[in-house]
């Protein structure tokens, strides 16, 4: 019987829980460990799930001998030296996005791993992994929609809508240069460039700060929940409520899409369309096991997810039949699943393709991000190395 792989997560805050939750349903992964500065809270889901070992100290999580790769659910600020960490133990990481607070950091990232090249690292772009974008993905590989023109769509959120909503990716000290573009514009980035197989290496934005000055209580707040407290104190604003980027993709594309925290009733609303020489193809979240098809001179269709129909290579990431929807947790598991699939067949960084999204994918990401609040600042039409 094969050995299964051991787990460990640093972060026990919402997005470590969605962790606990994916490793769970993977049968050749065994979750270890778990570790956070607040050891109550650590002990109170190591308890909760059943995990063997709790750590208050980050470092014993990572120097466990027992352990063979670490997830890293920490704040963004923490990301780079947490990330580090993990590599120089020996261990393989995922960490969640986005990879760092700047480019600069994740550069350092990459250079490390070069160090370490048996190490197989993984960043949490998850909506990639949905049964329908990767079988979109290969249709238009395949010349279905014909040559991409148009790639266009957004992520739209209100759980920042008001002065009062407070939390710390408000902050670029703990956040980095972008708020909303980093927090979820980066996860449409990474979907656009997945499905038609092409970076973005333009990009013009406007980016707005609705709210210049909001309330932060004087007691935490956990991500999304709502804010009862009365004691606040006034900070001022300096990461972005919206942004609205138009695009232009290395294989002659162009597109636009637009982010927001601050849009009343939308919860996590992401939509995407792919616009072809021959046929459009349009996913919206929210329907995730649909796809519309647009055609010129017969009838539009909508798809749905059906393992039986679905590319070859999209079906290992569809396992309810079809009318059974399969949703974000399916994604979220999906990415992280790949992940391991990697290391349990021997692959090697930088040699095999990966479905899921590898630190250079996100260090690209950072310096999409970058040039995009840079764009907003200067007005004006920002270049991106594709190389870098």
């Amino acid at each position: 019987m094969m050995k299964k792989i051991r787990v460990g997560i640093i972060g026990m805050g919402y997005i470590g829980v969605s962790h606990i939750e994916a490793l769970r349903r993977i049968g050749f992964v065994e979750l270890r460990a778990v570790a956070d500065v607040n050891f109550e809270l650590a002990k109170r889901k190591a308890e909760e799930f059943s995990i063997p070992y709790c750590y208050s100290d980050i470092d014993q999580l990572i120097q466990d001998p027992e352990i063979d790769a670490i997830h890293n659910c920490t704040p963004n600020f923490l990301h780079m030296e947490v990330n580090e960490k993990i590599i120089l133990a020996g261990k393989h990481v995922f960490s969640e996005k986005p990879l760092a607070k700047s480019s600069e950091e994740s550069a350092h990232m990459l250079q490390v791993l070069d160090e370490h090249p048996d190490i197989v690292a993984g960043v949490n772009f998850c909506y990639r992994m949905y049964p329908l974008i990767q079988d979109a993905k290969l249709r238009i590989a395949q010349g279905e929609i014909g040559n991409p023109y148009l790639i266009h769509g957004s992520y739209l959120q209100d759980w920042l809508l008001y002065d009062t909503d407070y939390n710390w990716r408000i902050e670029p000290e703990y956040s980095g240069v972008s708020r909303c573009v980093g927090d979820i514009g980066s996860h449409w980035m990474d979907t656009a460039q997945v499905l038609v197989g092409s970076r973005i290496t333009e990009v013009c934005a406007n980016t707005v700060i609705a709210l210049p000055v909001r309330k932060k209580p004087t007691t935490q707040v956990e991500t999304f929940s709502t804010n009862a407290n009365t004691d606040y104190e006034e900070k001022e604003v300096f990461t972005e409520d919206y942004a609205g980027v138009l695009v232009k993709f290395e294989n002659g594309a162009s597109g636009v899409f637009q982010c927001s925290q601050i849009s009343a009733g939308r919860k996590c609303f992401i939509d995407i369309e792919v616009d072809g020489s021959k046929a459009s193809l349009h996913w919206n979240h929210e329907m995730g096991d649909r796809m519309w098809k647009g055609n010129r001179d017969k009838q539009n269709e909508q798809i749905m997810r059906n393992p039986n129909l679905m590319m070859p290579e999209a079906r290992k990431y569809s396992y309810l039949g079809a009318g059974h929807p399969e949703g974000w947790n399916d994604a979220f598991k999906n990415s992280i699943e790949s992940f391991y699939r990697f290391i349990r067949d021997g692959k090697k960084r930088g040699v095999d393709q990966a479905d899921f999204a590898t630190f250079e994918e996100g260090h690209y990401i950072m310096k999409l991000t970058e040039a995009i609040i840079q764009s907003g600042k200067e007005k004006r039409w920002i270049s991106v190395d594709k190389h870098a």
